[in-house]
């Protein structure tokens, strides 16, 4: 059967009522809003509730560069949740929302596979319970207002060649890139060049995802840059004075989603940047709430360890105040042969010599995150084509690299065949850590950027195009610079080329522009050619999708 085969007949079977799921971990129907049986947010005051409880300890999976042979992090992230619960733990799971974006291109959605899953999958891969629309249109309102007070006299005196807020779409919708807004005559606005972004991408959903609570979201959003004055001092939304009416179109998008797996296991949901383009990880709030309900939480972070494991540690740890105790790497012998020069056509067939070659994109991750003190696990996510050599060979390859790899099959067996995942992650959780933070914020911002670029990409250096240049100023000159950094990068290679697979060295990373996001708290540092709005490739997901007569949907993975 197919993901959303399996998930429909779950769904139909052996769902339970959210209310019975959030029993499991101490909160009742008074704790919850109801969005029908299956889905529901925590409250504002159960929130502030669970601030003050014990916290439990705090797994993050990660994983190697991804290659079109798939990884499978979210399946393994689930499954290893299950496997935890059969195993006697109170295990919580804390995922980020999926974008409409991938969902009808290439990529996919975010609820796992198999029999790993979170359900009602499709709610969550679609609409849900409206966050992303919720976003979508208060930076959209934003972006109406800043026009508006240029056509009602510009009191800010803002120049409109350098208004940085941008409107989004969550769609990929490659013709929106760059546009020219305002035209029509006098009554239609200012006429100006402009961007547009996908959702996940913009500054408002990394606010919302960092945020402790409604009234750090406010002050967060009262400090965006929104752009510069025609003698470029920056000017920003509380400048504008509307924090409190763009706070407000967020009121319910800052509660975080409870669902469930297929094993009935609690999940948040919440918050879904992207990796390459923004920070890559949930929400602050969702994944403090799971490590109050649960003894364990297991969170993810996008993409591969260099973008959304170094983003989790370097940007979300400070603010979340507590850093993972136990790292899992997902990786595939599949992806591994891949990186090893094998190609997607021939990757059924054993090839040892190309696993052992692919490794070295395996072993820089492992690398990365024994780097910051905490005990890692490798998950292999298994294939019915692994041969027994290959899987020995890439078990003994992470043992001398120092972390402990073991086979998972959750998407066949769910929650059974992670126990072993389980076993592992325990014993890891049991060892100490002594997380130590990659670089000092108090660095300048190359220092920082450098160290990225040379420590986990393993890079030879980096290069700056003259806008980056002028950007360095403004930053320095605004005091920004103790900020941590966010590399937008492609998630295809350690490089800021997609091409380069395996573990490339010595590369220049080009830094185009440097753009301060001041309500999030880091500068995005924009290189190579990745793009913030993204396309659908030729054969976008959508064409294969449909519903039927009856609402039941079809071709949704």
């Amino acid at each position: 059967m197919s993901d959303i085969e399996i998930a429909q007949k779950n769904e139909a079977e052996e769902m339970q009522p959210i209310v019975k799921v959030a029993a499991t971990v101490g909160l009742t129907e008074d704790d919850l809003e109801l969005y029908g049986k299956a889905k529901a947010k925590l409250s504002l005051p159960t929130l502030k509730r669970l601030q003050n409880q014990p916290q439990g300890k705090l797994v993050l999976v990660t994983s190697i560069n991804p290659t079109p042979a798939g990884e499978g992090k979210s399946t393994v992230t689930i499954g290893l949740g299950d496997a935890l619960r059969l195993r006697g733990k109170n295990a919580v799971i804390a995922l980020r929302e999926p974008s409409l974006g991938p969902v009808m291109g290439m990529k996919g959605g975010a609820t796992g596979g198999g029999y790993a899953q979170v359900v009602p999958m499709e709610d969550i891969n679609l609409h849900f319970t409206g966050d992303m629309h919720a976003l979508t249109t208060t930076v959209d309102t934003l972006a109406a207002l800043i026009d508006n007070h240029l056509q009602q006299g510009n009191a800010l005196n803002l120049d409109p060649r350098r208004i940085t807020w941008r409107r989004v779409l969550d769609i990929n919708d490659r013709s929106l890139r760059h546009v020219v807004l305002g035209l029509g005559g006098a009554t239609s606005g200012t006429p100006r060049e402009s961007e547009f972004d996908i959702t996940v991408a913009s500054e408002l959903m990394a606010v919302l995802c960092l945020a402790s609570d409604l009234a750090d979201l406010k002050a967060r959003i009262a400090k965006i840059v929104i752009g510069y004055t025609y003698d470029r001092q920056p000017v920003t939304v509380g400048d504008l004075q509307v924090t409190g009416a763009i706070a407000m179109l967020l009121k319910d998008a800052i509660k975080p989603n409870l669902v469930q797996t297929l094993a009935h296991t609690p999940t948040l949901i919440h918050g879904g940047p992207f990796a390459n383009i923004a920070h890559g990880c949930n929400s602050v709030i969702a994944t403090r709430a799971a490590l109050a309900l649960g003894d364990i939480a297991i969170t993810e972070a996008g993409f591969g360890a260099d973008l959304g494991g170094e983003k989790f540690m370097d940007i979300k740890t400070p603010v979340l105040g507590k850093h993972p105790d136990a790292v899992v790497i997902v990786a595939t012998v599949r992806a591994l042969k891949y990186n090893g020069g094998v190609k997607l056509a021939d990757l059924t067939a054993e090839n040892r010599e190309a696993l052992a070659t692919g490794f070295a994109n395996l072993r820089r991750h492992i690398a990365n995150m024994k780097r910051y003190g905490v005990p890692v696990v490798v998950a292999i996510n298994a294939f019915t084509s692994d041969t027994e050599a290959e899987l020995s060979d890439l078990k003994a390859l992470c043992e001398a690299s120092g972390a402990t790899a073991v086979e998972a099959d959750v998407w066949a067996r769910g929650g059974e065949g992670g126990l072993a995942l389980a076993d592992a992650v325990t014993a890891a959780l049991s060892q100490p850590a002594d997380f130590t933070p990659l670089y000092d914020p108090a660095a300048s911002v190359k220092d920082k950027i450098a160290t990225i670029v040379t420590q986990i990409y393993g890079g030879g250096g980096v290069v700056y195009d003259h806008k980056a240049d002028l950007a360095l100023r403004t930053i320095a000159k605004n005091g920004w610079a103790d900020l941590p950094i966010c590399m937008a990068k492609t998630q295809y290679s350690l490089s800021d080329d997609p091409k380069k697979l395996g573990a490339p060295t010595g590369f220049t990373i080009h830094v185009r522009d440097i753009v301060p996001r001041l309500g999030a708290g880091f500068l995005v540092v924009m290189t190579g050619d990745v793009l913030t709005m993204p396309g659908l490739p030729k054969h976008p997901a959508a064409l294969d999708m449909d519903v039927s007569a009856d609402g039941v949907i079809s071709g949704l993975f």
